[in-house]
């Protein structure tokens, strides 16, 4: 029989697994406490529990983590970039950022990705799966333990769409600001989608109110339709009233990534017309100058362009910053360091 996943399961799961294992309830918190506050890997580390009750525990459930296969540390910042393996052998990618407010964690949310993003490498593949709340959960922990130092924050900006593995997320949201586990508060957590916008809306009533970051990259359907196919099915006449939506409800700014592409998206008329398009919403741009990869084709503009591009908006009262560059000394965009060891282990080891 399959043992179940153990690392995914909330308080009150963990209460009902323990009556079917014939012991009392209370244990669910200090079985929480081990998976999730001390964060052990076996069972055996357990030692408030009998030892019968480790017994079955390891004959029922799987304490499932992530294996480091590579890292990649920085010279220049100390960015760590992981390449994670998990049960199945599935690989993802994972990055520490170091700031001076702290530590936060970018984790990956599916192996792959399905939507078809023209900018990005983690789509090239298509999706394999999600993630369950345990593996998004172990790549923070895994991290962790590595580096020696506390986490305070992590972004769901990893492969993947978190609001395509919608549950999960969810549930991974809710037990990792959960005070008995990391604890993190959801001003720490920024999640973001390409705009799935039913999902927006349900999002916002479902999890704790995280920064929401939606990728745009583009300033009307035409332009944003050619890099972004989900574009097609919700366009901007849906996706800018379900972020607002988001900014109202939750009092939360909400972030526009914006990857500027040259000759695409980049012009001052374009800074115009995004200007125009966000009015009114709660929001704040996030630049991107574009890291490029090499299947799709497309350039980036230079930083100083950037910069002119966040004043165009400024004039025009649109909150706007250049995203800092981090780690560019170990990898480019996210997905492709995966894609070439993928490519290394089709020879061999991954080792």
């Amino acid at each position: 029989m399959e043992k179940v996943d153990i690392k995914s399961m909330d308080i009150t799961e963990l209460q009902e697994l323990l009556q079917e294992l014939g012991e009392p309830k209370f244990r669910a918190k200090q079985l929480f406490d081990w998976l999730h506050a001390k964060q052990v890997d076996s069972f055996a580390e357990m030692t408030n529990l009998s030892k019968s009750l480790r017994e079955k525990l390891g004959e029922t459930a799987a304490i499932n983590g992530v294996k480091i296969v590579r890292r990649l540390v920085s010279q220049i910042d100390g960015t760590r970039k992981y390449l994670f393996a998990l049960s199945d052998g599935a690989i993802i990618e994972s990055v520490l950022m170091k700031y001076e407010h702290g530590n936060t964690v970018c984790i990956s949310t599916q192996v792959g990705c399905r939507m078809g993003c023209k900018f990005c490498a983690s789509t090239l593949d298509g999706v394999e799966r999600g993630l369950t709340a345990g593996e998004m959960l172990s790549q923070i922990y895994a991290i962790q333990k590595d580096c020696g130092e506390r986490v305070h924050g992590t972004v769901l900006m990893g492969s993947g769409e978190p609001l395509d593995n919608y549950n999960n997320v969810v549930k991974f949201l809710h037990m990792v600001t959960d005070p008995a586990g990391m604890g993190i508060s959801p001003r720490n957590i920024s999640l973001s989608t390409c705009g799935l916008v039913p999902k927006i809306w349900t999002f916002m009533e479902d999890a704790p109110h995280v920064t929401l970051s939606i990728s745009l990259h583009g300033v009307d359907d035409e332009s944003r339709s050619r890099i972004m196919p989900v574009n097609r099915r919700y366009g901007l006449s849906q996706l800018i009233p379900a972020a607002k939506g988001y900014a109202d409800k939750t009092g939360r700014r909400v972030v526009f990534e914006y990857a500027l592409i040259a000759g695409q998206n980049a012009s001052k008329e374009d800074a115009a017309k995004l200007a125009a398009l966000l009015r009114g919403v709660n929001c704040h741009v996030n630049l991107i100058p574009l890291n490029p990869v090499k299947e799709r084709g497309l350039a980036g503009i230079s930083r100083e362009k950037a910069h002119q591009f966040a004043g165009w908006l400024t004039e025009r009262g649109i909150s706007a910053t250049v995203r800092r560059e981090m780690g560019t000394d170990i990898e480019g965009a996210c997905g492709q360091l995966r894609r070439r060891v993928l490519a290394e282990g089709k020879g061999g080891s991954l080792q």
